[in-house]
């Protein structure tokens, strides 16, 4: 399954807006950046987890953070658009997966555990 750039952005924007509000609320202070595989850097640090990467969060998590330390960079989920594409057969495929790469990530930020995330559907 291959899409361009711009209908790939509309389906991030479709998979974000159906995100249950207990996940979308921590949106405001995440940058999403679509690329359309990791940065050689990305995969170097992660290993092999990072040649089937869908997704991946930049920053420091929230139960991580100091009130006395403002973090130095903006947290960024980024979104890998090829490999996302790659487990996809059409477009309803992609933004479910889209949607629980999101979620997946924005879990990683604000701490949620496999647990409540599983309550909420996306096990």
């Amino acid at each position: 399954m291959k899409v361009n750039d711009r209908a790939f952005d509309e389906l991030v924007e479709s998979a974000v807006e159906r995100l249950p509000e207990e996940i979308r609320q921590h949106l405001d202070n995440l940058a999403i950046s679509v690329r359309k595989k990791p940065s050689r850097a990305m995969v170097r640090e992660l290993g092999d987890a990072g040649s089937d990467l869908l997704g991946l969060f930049q920053g420091v998590p929230l139960i991580e953070r100091s009130v006395t330390d403002p973090p130095l960079y903006p947290d960024t989920i980024f979104l890998f658009q090829e490999a996302l594409e790659a487990m996809c057969t059409t477009l309803e495929e992609l933004r479910e997966q889209i949607e629980i790469t999101v979620v997946h990530e924005v879990a990683h930020f604000i701490g949620m555990d496999e647990e409540r995330l599983a309550e909420l559907g996306y096990d």
